[in-house]
């Protein structure tokens, strides 16, 4: 199956991360056009603790080096799995992370409407992912404005998380409670629970100025 990527992102309900519950509602998300029709079930993928199925690679919209470049979610789990958390980089705000692979794209900043893929576990149990799909590829790239977690539009750690990264980078991030869903939880996520994110940048389709920027491909 033949996927294309074109430039503009459009409104979509899926697939978006869980957010705390008194910010649901507010939510808006993006997705990257394709060739490809998204699987029509919502409601399986939105189920906590379903058995997702990884995709053999990523759908790489804008990202660069093609099928070099990808790294399916197995490969990656395990990478991951290996890696301990004296190595990762710990920032102000309590999140961590490691870069799996370090892009050689534009760099999300503050205003950069990105598009990512993304698996999010508790306990290494994969609770949500955009992944879930039809195709080779697999499941909807995530799109969103970093910096908009604060008005509740996008859960903080995967927002402050994905700021920094270069298009075809792959980060895994380990979220405390307080950026993901703090004293509440939600739904089968308990109160004080830290998560884990293992996030691909896609491709980032404006600058923080407003201004079109080029996708970088491969």
């Amino acid at each position: 199956m033949e996927l294309t990527a074109v430039a503009p992102i459009y409104l979509s309900p899926r697939p978006a991360l869980p957010l705390p519950a008194r910010r649901a509602a507010r939510r808006p998300s993006f997705a990257c056009r394709c060739s490809c029709s998204p699987d029509a079930s919502t409601g399986a993928s939105r189920r906590l603790f379903a058995s997702f199925l990884a995709a053999a690679a990523a759908v790489g919209v804008g990202a660069p080096g093609g099928e070099a470049g990808a790294v399916s979610t197995s490969r990656r789990a395990l990478r991951a799995s290996k890696i301990p958390e004296s190595e990762f980089t710990t920032l102000p705000n309590g999140l961590k992370y490691y870069d799996i692979k370090v892009g050689s794209g534009a760099e999300a900043v503050k205003g950069s409407r990105v598009a990512v893929h993304y698996v999010a576990k508790w306990k290494g149990i994969t609770f949500m992912t955009s992944r879930q799909g039809l195709g080779v590829g697999g499941g909807t790239p995530y799109g969103f404005d970093v910096g908009n977690s604060e008005r509740g539009n996008v859960l903080k750690g995967l927002d402050l998380g994905v700021e920094g990264m270069k298009v075809g980078g792959q980060r895994l991030i380990i979220v405390p409670p307080e950026l993901a869903y703090g004293k509440k939880g939600v739904q089968e996520i308990p109160p004080n629970a830290t998560i884990e994110l293992d996030v691909e940048l896609l491709s980032i389709k404006q600058s923080p100025f407003g201004t079109p920027v080029k996708i970088v491909e491969g």
